[in-house]
């Protein structure tokens, strides 16, 4: 019980390598029925006989020979046993193994090149190898780490800064200073795009003098004329059978409509001109 309790619970018994007891292999299974007796009522593998329906409907245990076997030549899940053996002489020849691709040198020493026989890891140990145990250093640990504090330095304590005393207390930094004077230039770039701004819409929309309307409207009337003059001689003609006449009278009775409303704005006081519309 002492020692069964040594073993549940730790302990430094538990570091003394336990003797490996193999268990006992059970005896392996071999069935008393002959491996020769066709499955009962299968359809698989008895192509050859005569009646390729089903096997051994009655149910025999013993074997019985017929007329046909219950089995073919490639019958049992592959070839036959002693069928698969490789010839020796259908070996991979040069240049054939990589599917027209040249193979990688190889080393004198084997089949692998010398790149990849350094890259290889070890190998893994064995069942029968066992580790390196009982392994003790005879260092002394107190007299090493007394001399490691006698030649050691010893730490020097920095005395603490008093930023109250310093040169620049008290006066504003200079990247501060740099970032105002960018601020104030990005300002006054904004306020010149918007003066430039104004000034363009202003030149962009004026005031008519007197003149100027006195002119355009003596041109408007000329042309209003001119096309009610032709207008006038179209009404007279008491049938228009043409297309040409009918969309020539349409279009002059657009143009003056239009010619009539831009006089009529030109009457007013003031007049201005938008060049963006």
């Amino acid at each position: 019980k002492f020692i069964d309790s040594l073993y549940m619970e730790e302990s430094i018994y538990n570091l003394i390598p336990k003797e490996y007891v193999p268990p006992a292999k059970q005896p392996l299974y071999k069935s008393k029925y002959s491996h020769k007796i066709p499955p009962t009522a299968s359809t698989f593998g008895h192509h050859t006989t005569s009646v390729p329906k089903v096997s051994n409907v009655e149910g025999y245990i013993e074997e019985i020979q017929g007329p046909h076997t219950n089995k073919g030549a490639i019958s049992t899940m592959g070839h036959a046993r002693g069928t698969a053996k490789k010839d020796p002489n259908s070996f991979t020849k040069k240049s054939t193994g990589t599917m027209g691709r040249s193979l990688p040198p190889v080393s004198r020493e084997g089949s692998r090149t010398q790149k990849e026989e350094k890259q290889r890891k070890p190998p893994v140990p064995t069942k029968d190898e066992k580790p390196i145990m009982g392994l003790a250093s005879k260092k002394n640990f107190i007299v090493a780490n007394a001399v490691d504090n006698i030649l050691s330095q010893a730490k020097t304590t920095e005395k603490p800064v008093d930023f109250l005393k310093k040169e620049d207390y008290g006066r504003v930094p200079r990247y501060l200073e740099n970032s105002k004077e960018n601020i104030n230039r990005e300002y006054e770039h904004i306020r010149m795009l918007q003066r430039m701004e104004d000034e363009q819409r202003e030149r962009e929309k004026f005031m008519m003098n007197n003149e100027e309307l006195k002119l355009l409207r003596e041109g408007l009337k000329r042309k209003w004329d001119m096309v009610n003059k032709e207008y006038q001689q179209i009404t007279h003609i008491s049938k228009i059978d043409t297309v040409g006449l009918k969309r020539k009278k349409e279009q002059c009775e657009k143009e003056l409509a239009q010619l009539e409303k831009d006089l009529e704005k030109l009457n007013k006081g003031f007049v201005f001109v938008d060049t963006t519309a």
